[in-house]
């Protein structure tokens, strides 16, 4: 799937639709969700167009790939949830494509803790 340049991170990152900013850097760029599904509930972006996780990791360079994964363990500290700061920890979410319901086709991660998250998947043991 084409990199649509229209999708809402895109313009976030173009600065036509604000955000509340946790962190930014060269690489990433990380926000407070809109609507929270939990206390804690940010979003990490990378600034490079790439539609999901696939595209990502096949075509992210290094220093990209490696910035952007600072960024997530940066912000689980910032917003206190890191294990090693609360003991809680957090879930990281990523969605790709249709069949995971993925709602905006820029690459992002869901970092969401503050409470106990449940099972990963319903039913699941």
């Amino acid at each position: 799937m084409p990199y649509d340049d229209s999708n809402i991170f895109a313009r976030i990152l173009r600065g036509e639709i604000p955000c509340n900013k946790i962190a930014e850097d060269d690489h990433a760029l990380a926000f407070h969700d809109i609507a929270p599904q939990a206390p804690v509930h940010a979003l990490v972006i990378p600034k490079g167009a790439y539609t999901d996780f696939d595209d990502f990791s096949a075509n992210a360079p290094d220093a990209e790939l490696a910035g952007f994964w600072r960024m997530v363990g940066q912000v689980g500290r910032m917003l206190g949830v890191a294990q090693s700061q609360s003991g809680g920890g957090y879930r990281l979410i990523s969605n790709a494509g249709a069949d995971a319901h993925q709602e905006v086709p820029h690459f992002h991660v869901h970092l969401v803790g503050g409470h106990p998250v449940g099972r990963m998947l319903p039913g699941a043991g």
